[in-house]
């Protein structure tokens, strides 16, 4: 069994409120959940209104299909420019 997670770490530089905040996350998470076979969650940063930490997570068998489908994801997140990104981290474990 393999698991994959990946973090990312957004920056709303033009947002003012939680609300704008809410907005670009609700967004963000059922578009991938709509177009990909992951779990998406936001996981930090809850209060800030600048800053979004979604956790994204993944688990199959091959390897190289996990890494691939957390590459998809964060293309995807990246060309929709909702938010600029700010850092990534990826982890794969096979258990």
């Amino acid at each position: 069994m393999v698991v994959g997670t990946l973090k990312i770490e957004f920056l709303l530089v033009e947002n003012r409120s939680l609300k704008g905040k809410r907005k670009v996350v609700r967004s963000m998470v059922d578009k991938v959940k709509s177009r990909f076979n992951v779990s998406i969650a936001e996981v930090g940063s809850n209060d800030k209104w600048q800053k979004i930490e979604l956790g994204i997570s993944a688990i199959g068998n091959d390897r190289r299909h996990i890494d691939s489908s957390l590459s998809h994801v964060l293309e995807f997140l990246d060309s929709l420019c909702l938010a600029q990104i700010v850092n990534t981290q990826f982890e794969i474990i096979t258990l």
